[in-house]
C-alpha cells in the first residue's frame, strides 16, 4: 500500500479554485476576528506569569520537564522568553506547580490572576535551571526517567507564548496520567491571533531544531521510547521536522515509535508528501480531526481554501490510512470548553486520559472501545498493535477521482468492492 497517489477527502475541486481572492481575503479577515473574540489568548490577561510563588501549596502536584526553545530571551524573569526569533536553541528544565485537585477540573488551566500567582487555586512556575549542555541534560533525563524509559515531547501550536506552552504540556501531564519524561518544544509564536503569518514562518524557522532535538533524544541511552504530541501549527512543524529526520539520517529513528497530530493545521496535499518523504521506516501516526473545529476553518481561508488535515472527515479512508499506519481520531462528538473547538485533546477529559492511556502503550479493548466508538475512533489499534477494526465506507461519501483511485488501490488482500461499498 503506498500514499503517493492517494487522494484525500476535500480537495479543490474546479469551482472552488474559480473563487477569486477578495471572497478569500473578506473570510479570512471575518475568521480572523472571530478567533481573536474567541480565542482566550485574545482576552486580557496577567503577563510574567512565571515569577516563581512565594509559597509553594502544601498539597499541590509537581511536574518536571525540559523545554527547547527557539525563542529570544526575554528580560524579564516573569516571561523568560519572548515571541521573538533567537539565534540558538536554549535549554531549561522547569518545575510547575499545579494546584490541588479539589481546587481544580481536569483539562483547565487556572491562569495566574495575580504574580506572584497563588499555587492554592493557579499554575505557577516553581524554578527554571538553564540545562544548555548536553551533560545536563543527560543528568535530566536520568533523574526524570521511568522504568520504560518514555519521553514525550510536546510541540504547540499558533497562539502561544512561552507561559501558554509550559502550563498546556503540565496540565496534559497531570492529567493523562503519564509518567514518561516531559519535553516541551516551544517555537516563537508572538501569542497574537493577528499574527498567523508570522507565527507560521517561525514554524518554518524551527524546524532544523526540532529536528536536532528528536535526534538527540532517540540517540541517549536514557531513553528507550518516544512519542511526539504535535497540536494545531505545531503538527506541521513536527510533520516537517520527521522528514528533515529521515532525509538527513536516510530513516526515522526506531525508537520513535509513534506521533499524535491533534487538531493538526496541515495542508491535506503537503500532508501527504510529507508522509511519503518520511521513508518506508515511519512511526504510528493517530491524527484526531474534527469537522467542528473553526480555528482550522480560519486558517483554510487564510490559505486559500485548501482544507486542513485536522478539520477533515477522515473516517471514510480509515482503513487504507491504517494499512499505512495512521489512525484516525474524529472528535466532532466531544463537549469542550473551548468555543473554537481547537483544544479538544487537552481540555477534554475523556481524550485528554485516552493520551494517558496511549502513552502507557494501553490498547482500547473492553469498557474503552465503547469511549473509542463514541468519539469516533476509526481504528482500534490507538496503541499501535496490528489488530485494526473493520471498517466499511459508503462509496457514496467519496469523490469520483478519489473512488477511482481506491480501486486502483484495492488488492485481494486489502479489499474489494461489495454492494456499493469498499469492504475490508
Amino acid at each position: 500500500m503506498t500514499i503517493s497517489s492517494f487522494s484525500f477527502p476535500g480537495r479543490n475541486d474546479a469551482r472552488g479554485q474559480q473563487r477569486t481572492a477578495h471572497v478569500f481575503s473578506r473570510r479570512a479577515l471575518a475568521s480572523l476576528l472571530v478567533l481573536c473574540l474567541l480565542a482566550p489568548g485574545c482576552a486580557t490577561r496577567v503577563e510574567n506569569v512565571l515569577q516563581p510563588p512565594e509559597v509553594a501549596a502544601r498539597d499541590a502536584s509537581r511536574v518536571n520537564m525540559l523545554v527547547a526553545t527557539t525563542r529570544k530571551p526575554s528580560e524579564s524573569p516573569g516571561k523568560l522568553y519572548t515571541g521573538e526569533r533567537g539565534t540558538a536553541i536554549s535549554l531549561n528544565s522547569v518545575a510547575v506547580s499545579i494546584p490541588p485537585d479539589r481546587n481544580r477540573k481536569i483539562g483547565e488551566v487556572q491562569w495566574p490572576s495575580r504574580v506572584p500567582p497563588n499555587p492554592e487555586k493557579e499554575f505557577a512556575v516553581l524554578e527554571v535551571t538553564k540545562a544548555d549542555s548536553e551533560r545536563q541534560a543527560l543528568e535530566w533525563f536520568r533523574k526524570n526517567r521511568n522504568s520504560k524509559r518514555q519521553v514525550l515531547i510536546f510541540v504547540h501550536g499558533f497562539n502561544n507564548t512561552y507561559a501558554d506552552a509550559v502550563f498546556r504540556l503540565a496540565q496534559i501531564v497531570r492529567d493523562s496520567g503519564t509518567d514518561a519524561a516531559p519535553i516541551l518544544f516551544t517555537w516563537p509564536s508572538r501569542g497574537r491571533a493577528f499574527d498567523y503569518l508570522y507565527d507560521k514562518e517561525s514554524a518554518n524557522y524551527s524546524r532544523r531544531a526540532l529536528e536536532d532535538l528528536i535526534l538527540q533524544v532517540a540517540k541517549s541511552p536514557d531513553v528507550q521510547d518516544v512519542t511526539i504530541l504535535a497540536h494545531s501549527m505545531g503538527g506541521w512543524l513536527a510533520a516537517e521536522a520527521l522528514r528533515g529526520v529521515a532525509m538527513r539520517e536516510k530513516s526515522i529513528p526506531a525508537k520513535v515509535r509513534n506521533v499524535i497530530l491533534a487538531s493538526p493545521d496541515i495542508d491535506i496535499d503537503v500532508f501527504r508528501r510529507q508522509f511519503v518523504e518520511m521513508g518506508p521506516k515511519r512511526p504510528h501516526f493517530a491524527i484526531l480531526t474534527s469537522t467542528r473545529d473553526k480555528a482550522l476553518e480560519a486558517s483554510r481561508w487564510l490559505s486559500g481554501g485548501v482544507d486542513r488535515v485536522g478539520g477533515s472527515d477522515l473516517r471514510p479512508y480509515a482503513s487504507i490510512l491504517e494499512e499505512l499506519g495512521v489512525s484516525v481520531i474524529d472528535t466532532s462528538a466531544v463537549a469542550t470548553k473551548d468555543p473554537l473547538g481547537h483544544n479538544t485533546f487537552a481540555d477534554s477529559p475523556e481524550i485528554v486520559r485516552m493520551l494517558g492511556r496511549r502513552l502507557a502503550g494501553q490498547t482500547l479493548v473492553g469498557g474503552e472501545a465503547t469511549l473509542a466508538d463514541r468519539v469516533g475512533v476509526a481504528a482500534a489499534n490507538f496503541a499501535g498493535s496490528a489488530a485494526r477494526v473493520a471498517v466499511a465506507a459508503p462509496v457514496a461519501v467519496i469523490s469520483g477521482e478519489a473512488r477511482e483511485v481506491l480501486k486502483r488501490e484495492l488488492t485481494p488482500s486489502t479489499g474489494q468492492m461489495v454492494d456499493g461499498q469498499i469492504a475490508y
